[in-house]
């Protein structure tokens, strides 16, 4: 049911309130929320919690959401990135009940006699108009998983380092039934138990291989950070590596994801843009791209903090060299005194595209080009940024947004 305009006028004067205590608000949220409902912790990252990451990232959607009441096609990007993220975690229409009442009794802890009954009323419809929107949307989703609707045991077969960081782990699924394919770009949801933790984990990665085989692969960075031992940045990247072995059993959920090639059969040129492990999902593109086309031009162009550090490096080497159709550039911001210039890497430095050619290695000319970009923040919103002072329209440049707990879960 729509917002009258009375609310929506209501929800747009509590504005400047959200500037000063939407974090407080989130904040008491998450705590009343999790304190009376433990079962939660099996969705939430348990390091996101501790550092404030979830409820900050949760107040700037409830402000976003505030701003845009009345124009909400705004938000549907994101939405929909939420709606996968969502669907990946398996996300029940139950517990959106669970979460609107802890979000209006969090209000109305925070802000007191200001949080009247028309002002409660007023967030109470703007909350169920989005949770209707996002229910509906990830029926849909499940609707589409071939029958995955539920966690899956998964047994890690395989485990291959790809550099210092990172490592791959080739999955495959206990029942032994047929996996479905899924896009290139899109990522799964491993749920597993730490030590130290009563409840699982969930983490989302990209998958790193091209959807036609009888195994899912995902490649893991190794993330070093502040953090207790249960809150850690890297706890579960941590575990992977030193801990699962070959044989282990953990869950996983159906492929999900709004980053990935759309149209596999198109003949218009691709560039994949990648810095450090934000190239697990071009890699997926990449290796599905050389599997169907032998004329399509691709660019693969990675920055790479060493030679030590890059993944893939022989592997995309091959496809380069077997490909007439694929070219690749790579920027290495701390080459050694061993790294030779135009073979093991062609630029020193950050990503640069200004150094590049605009046609040949850009394909500025083709009004059809495609641009894949994925990495840290700064690095999408710098390439972003170039290509659109090049002339590229915004609709032909995609980016994913990287890194754990960077969708809040509302």
């Amino acid at each position: 049911m729509p917002l009258t305009s009375d609310q929506v006028k209501i929800v747009k004067s509590t504005i400047p309130v959200l500037e000063t205590h939407g974090a407080t608000v989130t904040a008491h949220f998450y705590s009343n929320l999790l304190r009376d409902n433990p079962e939660l912790k099996n969705i939430f990252n348990t390091t996101n919690q501790s550092n404030g990451h979830q409820s900050r990232a949760l107040a700037g959607a409830v402000y976003a959401y505030a701003a845009h009441i009345d124009d909400l096609g705004a938000l549907s990007p994101a939405i929909k990135r939420i709606c996968h993220k969502h669907a990946s975690l398996y996300i029940r229409p139950g517990q959106y009940e669970i979460v609107g009442k802890y979000l209006l009794g969090a209000f109305r802890e925070v802000l007191g006699n200001a949080f009247t009954p028309e002002v409660r009323d007023a967030w109470a419809a703007a909350y169920w108009q989005l949770a209707n929107i996002m229910i509906d949307a990830e029926d849909a989703l499940y609707r589409d998983t071939d029958g995955w609707t539920d966690w899956r045991n998964f047994r890690l077969y395989k485990k291959t380092p790809e550099s210092e960081e990172i490592t791959s782990f080739y999955l495959t699924a206990e029942d032994g039934k047929p996996l479905p394919s899924y896009k290139p770009g899109q990522y799964i949801s491993v749920r597993i138990k730490v030590p130290g933790l009563d409840h699982y984990q969930c983490r989302q990665y990209s998958l790193s291989d091209s959807p036609a085989n009888e195994y899912y692969r995902i490649s893991v960075k190794k993330e070093h950070g502040p953090g207790s031992a249960t809150a850690h940045l890297g706890l579960i990247s941590n575990h992977l590596h030193n801990s699962v072995q070959v044989g282990d059993i953990f869950q996983v959920s159906c492929p999900q994801g709004d980053f990935y090639l759309e149209d596999t059969k198109s003949k218009s040129p691709v560039v994949l843009i990648s810095a450090g492990v934000g190239l697990t999902p071009l890699m997926s593109m990449l290796n599905t791209l050389t599997s169907t086309h032998a004329d399509r031009p691709i660019h693969w162009i990675h920055a790479t903090h060493s030679r030590f550090t890059q993944a893939f490096r022989a592997d995309i080497q091959i496809v380069a060299n077997s490909h007439e159709n694929v070219r690749t550039t790579v920027f290495n911001k701390l080459p050694s005194d061993d790294d030779v210039l135009g073979s093991d890497y062609h630029y020193a430095g950050r990503v640069d595209l200004r150094k590049l050619d605009r046609t040949p290695d850009l394909f500025l000319n083709n009004n059809n080009t495609e641009y894949f970009v994925c990495g840290p923040t700064t690095f999408m919103t710098n390439t972003e940024r170039v290509l659109l002072e090049f002339g590229v329209d915004a609709s032909r440049i995609h980016a994913e947004l990287f890194g754990t707990g960077g969708v809040p879960l509302v």
